[in-house]
């Protein structure tokens, strides 16, 4: 029993770590396209399930890479469990991308308002958002003000929940599954010619 308690700290304090902030990199000039996703409720089956990834998100997300699209990963995660992430992803089978999380409280309070903030930056270095993956109001909301077309948003709905957050969006996923086919079939290639 012992052990097990030692154990369950050192994992809780390996994790209280908050990720440092990242710089947002100038867009190349023949591959400056990129995805956008939420993390927790999107990739993730709910905002409370951070451990467990939903099935086939990092195949869809992996799709979208093989086409040429830069991976952007947004979050709002509180800091102590920011940490996790970039191992959470890896671990899971997600591609290598471009992290951003939340540094401050305010940004953890108002994640609207960061998620435009470094949507507007990445524009700003040249990148082109063509499509978005969220799974609350909040999302959507920052997709919408930073210019993404809501027939390039995509909802995930949340485990539990009978209907997808209310936002501008092309349709309610109730899983990344579903979703591959399209990704597959209908998004265009990134890749320079």
């Amino acid at each position: 029993m012992r052990h097990l308690i030692i154990l369950s700290v050192a994992v809780l304090c390996s994790s209280c770590a908050q990720l440092p902030p990242a710089a947002v990199a100038d867009a190349p000039p023949r591959q400056a396209q990129a995805v956008v996703f939420d993390i927790d409720g999107t990739l993730t089956p709910a905002v409370s399930t951070i451990f467990e990834a939903r099935e086939d998100a990092a195949k869809a997300v992996r799709l979208f890479a093989d086409k040429g699209y830069t991976i952007i990963y947004l979050s709002t995660r509180v800091s102590w469990f920011s940490a996790n992430i970039p191992g959470w992803l890896k671990d899971n089978g997600f591609p290598a991308g471009s992290l951003h999380v939340a540094q401050t409280d305010e940004d953890r309070k108002h994640p609207e308002a960061y998620k435009t903030r470094m949507l507007k930056d990445f524009m700003a270095h040249g990148w082109r958002v063509r499509f978005a993956y969220g799974d609350s109001d909040t999302d959507f909301s920052a997709y919408a003000a930073a210019g993404i077309p809501p027939d390039r948003v995509f909802a995930l709905l949340r485990r539990y929940e009978a209907n997808c957050q209310r936002g501008e969006w092309k349709v309610c996923l109730k899983g990344w599954t579903e979703h591959l086919d399209f990704v597959t079939r209908s998004v265009p290639s990134a890749l320079p010619n």
